[in-house]
């Protein structure tokens, strides 16, 4: 399934992931295949970091 390119629907989709199935922003991304720095860059345009203490964007 391809990622959401949507940056709302996409940070619901990516916080769920990292909250149900991923320890880590990096090995949600190693596992999906999926480019880290473009997701940061998406989120990041809706106001949203990844908390890696939180192991969630915010």
């Amino acid at each position: 399934m391809p990622i959401p390119n949507d940056p709302i629907i996409l940070l619901s989709y990516i916080n769920t992931q990292l909250r149900d199935n991923f320890s880590s922003f990096d090995e949600l991304c190693k596992s999906l295949c999926v480019n880290s720095d473009e997701i940061k860059e998406k989120l990041s345009s809706v106001n949203y970091e990844y908390d890696s203490t939180l192991n969630k964007f915010v």
